[in-house]
């Protein structure tokens, strides 16, 4: 008898206890060859297109490839090993050239423009017909309006970009894991946290080698920079890690540079066979955003208004350096230092500090009791097959009991994760016949693990992390739309699907929220009143060169992908020169002449954010502005929290993003909130 194929095993959970990379390539072979019989069948029908003919049948055998390949990339990227990685790269090309021929299946495309001209169209609900327009847009984006020997050049495109991409985020996390730094003096690690140094010891240890193991993975390389006295330490870390995937790092192997410029060659070419100017046009198609132009007008109205913020706190920043640090010389790797010196000394706190109040699973109690009280759901743990030993699952249920979703909780930091925080999806809601596939996400982040007998604790900015990703999670459990493809967060648009994320951000800043999420992890005693009011009056510490930061990565991708010419090397000779003319304009923190930022930016050249990086702050304004009605109403307000629910969170892709806020709203969004909640009320 020929044993089962763990991914070939629907319609449960994923069955991550058994998959092994031997598993991979007879069951996307299967997936493939259903799919490809199922299309076939599906444009030979002599019968008139409905959607029980055509979506249907496309939806049951799409999902099953999805879900299988979806089980395995996900494992590439949290648990990756050699055998997982070969057998990833050995089938990524099958999947990529099954989707680029999808998408210029001519015939296919025909059944869909049946679809949209019959009469039956009009009948169909809003969610139907949004689904059946997204795929015609996405047919045209695909290239099946091409001439023949041009949809084979642009599928030849699009399965070297998602080689170019797999291996741009390997070379980030291969740069990443290699580099470590044995310590054999404590005296070497005076400031940093002990239970980072704890963890480093351990690290060592498991290595055979004496001392402490310093690595780049953040909850080392953050608190190192954040808090070790030692300033030849600090720089040394720091340069390792700004030349992580560069000519400069430690492996030239893995030097992104010569990936970045093909990934912008292939773009630009591909853009051109789909009749835009650049890939930016193409990017902002299925985005709320009409047009490069207006994404960067938004963006320098924001850095107009935010830039004098920012300079003000660089010169209080390397004023304090100079005067109470005695740093004459401030240099890159002293910036993180001389912050958290200055913001203990202003508002006599740290993050260490704070953290010790933020254990695991109290902080899990009082973000599940947030999002229980506002959404009228339960989170209970449950019990699934998991990947790894420290990953948790639960399922979320509605008032009646019933089932409404369920997720995984993958929070720790590990060798042969990538690093980030993300959520993904492994399971998509969609109507069964009579019955309903409810939806599963994967919920992951990079958080300082637990260490010595004591449970995980997390800093507030990782508690706001944790928040962030959930945000995320309940886009797309919560979705009431049961069509494939604008269920949760499908086909919602590009630059609104960071609303829901940082909205539960704003949690993490409320009293009634913080106050019953605490306890001291040696006493359990609360999180004392005065400490977070002294958080709250830190909240918008250094908000301006924060804001221009991330203004800075959203201009320079931009301006990457609709005006930099990747062969004339116009108007900037390169991307690095590209950047450096960015921060010219925006930024206010020197950097130093071997930062490599761009070479580790995955964003853009691996995870799905080229020419859309503005979308973190074109949603904040989305964000700010729905979470104003809270600040209205209450807080934990469960009738305003339903109305949020119905009409964003339940609402998927079923309608465009701007409908869905304003429905919420009762108006187009305004920007006075989000910049109220980064204390710039008074910018002009």
């Amino acid at each position: 008898m020929t044993p089962s194929n763990p991914l070939l095993e629907f319609p449960g959970l994923p069955r991550f206890d058994a998959v092994e990379p031997a598993h991979v390539t007879p069951a996307i072979d299967e997936l493939l060859a259903n799919a490809r019989a199922t299309i076939q069948a599906v444009v030979t029908d002599s019968h008139p297109a409905t959607w029980d003919s055509v979506v249907t049948p496309l939806a049951d055998r799409l999902d099953r490839l999805d879900r299988a390949w979806g089980a395995v990339r996900h494992l590439n990227a949290v648990v990756s090993t050699p055998a997982l990685r070969d057998a990833f790269h050995a089938n990524l090309p099958k999947v990529t050239a099954f989707y680029a021929d999808l998408g210029q299946h001519a015939r296919l495309f025909g059944k869909y423009r049946a679809l949209k001209a019959s009469p039956a169209f009009a009948a169909h609900d809003a969610a139907q017909r949004r689904m059946i327009d997204n795929e015609l847009r996405d047919f045209r984006l695909g290239g099946a309006e091409l001439a023949d020997d041009r949809k084979a050049r642009f599928k030849a495109i699009q399965e070297e970009l998602a080689d170019l991409a797999a291996q741009f985020d390997e070379h980030v996390l291969d740069t990443t894991n290699a580099w470590s730094l044995y310590v054999e003096s404590e005296s070497e690690l005076v400031g940093i946290p002990a239970e980072v140094k704890v963890e480093a010891r351990s690290a060592a240890e498991a290595d055979g080698q004496p001392g402490w193991k310093l690595t780049l993975r953040m909850p080392c390389y953050l608190p190192v920079m954040q808090y070790a006295d030692n300033r030849d330490l600090r720089r040394t870390v720091h340069r390792a890690f700004a030349t992580r995937a560069s000519e400069l790092g430690m492996n030239p192997e893995w030097n992104n540079g010569p990936l970045i410029d093909r990934i912008l060659r292939v773009r630009k070419e591909a853009a051109r066979l789909l009749g835009y100017h650049n890939f930016a046009e193409v990017s902002l198609v299925p985005k709320m955003a009409q047009s490069p132009d207006e994404v960067l007008r938004f963006l320098r109205d924001l850095g107009r208004r935010a830039k004098p913020y920012a300079e003000r706190d660089y010169a209080e920043l390397t004023a304090f350096a100079r005067n109470e640090l005695g740093m004459s010389d401030f240099a890159p790797w002293d910036f993180a230092y001389a912050a958290e010196k200055l913001k203990a000394s202003r508002y006599a706190f740290s993050e260490q500090e704070v953290r010790q109040y933020f254990p695991e699973d109290k902080v899990l109690a009082g973000l599940f009791r947030v999002v229980e009280t506002i959404y009228g759901v339960t989170i209970q743990e449950a019990n699934a097959p998991v990947w790894h030993r420290s990953v948790r699952f639960f399922d979320v249920r509605g008032r009646d009991g019933g089932l409404v979703g369920q997720f995984y909780f993958d929070l720790y930091a590990r060798a042969g994760k990538q690093g980030g925080a993300w959520m993904d999806d492994a399971i998509n809601r969609r109507r069964l016949d009579a019955t309903i596939q409810h939806p599963v996400a994967y919920m992951t982040c990079n958080l300082s693990p637990p260490g010595s007998g004591k449970p995980a604790t997390f800093t507030h900015r990782e508690v706001i992390t944790l928040f962030h990703e959930f945000g995320h999670g309940l886009h797309h459990l919560l979705t009431q739309i049961d069509v494939p493809g604008v269920s949760g967060i499908q086909g919602v648009e590009w630059d609104a699907v960071e609303l829901p994320s940082q909205f539960m951000e704003n949690f993490c800043w409320e009293w009634d929220v913080i106050s019953s999420m605490t306890a001291h992890v040696d006493t359990g005693a609360p999180l004392p009143r005065a400490l977070f009011d002294r958080m709250l009056a830190a909240k918008n510490f250094e908000s301006g060169m924060a804001m221009v930061r991330q203004l800075e990565m959203a201009l320079f991708d931009m301006l990457l992908h609709a005006e930099y010419d990747p062969d004339t090397r116009e108007p900037w000779e390169s991307s690095e020169a590209l950047l450096a003319a960015v921060r010219r304009e925006i930024a206010v923190v020197p950097r130093p002449d071997y930062d490599r930022f761009v070479n580790s930016f995955s964003h853009i050249f691996e995870g799905g954010y080229a020419a859309g990086y503005y979308s973190y702050k074109w949603a904040e304004v989305l964000s700010a502005d729905a979470y104003s009605v809270f600040e209205e109403q209450g807080v934990l307000s469960p009738t305003a929290g339903a109305r949020f629910r119905d009409e964003v969170l339940a609402r998927g892709g079923s309608r465009p993003a701007l409908e869905s806020f304003v429905a919420f709203r009762g108006r187009p969004p305004q920007l006075d909130a989000l910049l109220r909640h980064n204390g710039m009320t008074m910018a002009t």
